[in-house]
């Protein structure tokens, strides 16, 4: 497991891999309660992010952690402290899923301010100039289904590590202007104790759904199903 460091900073705890410099903290606090631009995705996700750039390391993204559902109208960004907090667990998930050879966001911090109730925001290198699946799939099936093996392969790592995702489906699918594909959003990831092939249906279940909800090209959800392997 690869050593997470953190300081505090005032009311700021910062958590990280490779320590950031005096500069890259100040930059780093003095953009995260900027508010998020809230970018809607194909499948209705909310992605609140910010993009700036973080000296001697280029563009980086800071995702806004939110509620979802009824709790949104009323307690938008705040999280009872019980355990660890969700944006040093997506940070240690992403480290973990990285050296298993799934392609996903490189972490480089996370923050939260607060003691028992809690705002939090993780920062990753920016992929740049990208897409979700599901938007190309709407504007170049055949492109879209040319990315499926790729994507297949990288879900087979995490069955065989007995990971599960939880909210896996073509929105949480980047792609960059090279093809590169990119899994997001591992916060709410664990380990699965059932057995592989059930693990491997729940994924199915999952990106089935969204496929058929949103009326996206039948070709991903073939594709996605044919290539997992069985086990």
């Amino acid at each position: 497991m690869t050593n997470i460091l953190t300081h505090t900073l005032d009311s700021y705890t910062i958590g990280y891999s490779s320590v950031l410099t005096d500069q890259q903290t100040q930059q780093l606090l003095s953009v995260v309660n900027i508010p998020a631009g809230d970018a809607e995705s194909v499948l209705g996700g909310r992605r609140m992010v910010n993009i700036f750039e973080m000296a001697d390391i280029g563009s980086v993204a800071v995702k806004h952690y939110t509620r979802g559902g009824w709790v949104y109208f009323f307690i938008k960004d705040r999280y009872l402290k019980w355990g660890n907090i969700r944006s040093r667990i997506e940070f240690a998930w992403l480290q973990k899923v990285r050296r298993l050879g799934v392609s996903a966001p490189e972490p480089l911090a996370f923050v939260s301010e607060g003691k028992l109730f809690y705002k939090c925001w993780l920062v990753t290198r920016e992929i740049t100039h990208h897409q979700t699946l599901a938007q190309l799939s709407l504007m170049d099936e055949r492109h879209a289904q040319q990315l499926m093996p790729r994507i297949v392969d990288q879900v087979n790592i995490l069955i065989q590590n007995r990971i599960l995702h939880v909210d896996l489906h073509p929105g949480n699918v980047l792609i960059d202007r090279s093809g590169r594909t990119f899994i997001i959003d591992f916060d709410r990831a664990h380990i699965y104790s059932g057995e592989k092939n059930r693990l491997r249906d729940r994924y199915v279940r999952r990106w089935k759904r969204a496929v058929n909800k949103h009326h996206l090209s039948q070709l991903l959800d073939s594709s996605f199903e044919g290539g997992l392997n069985d086990n």
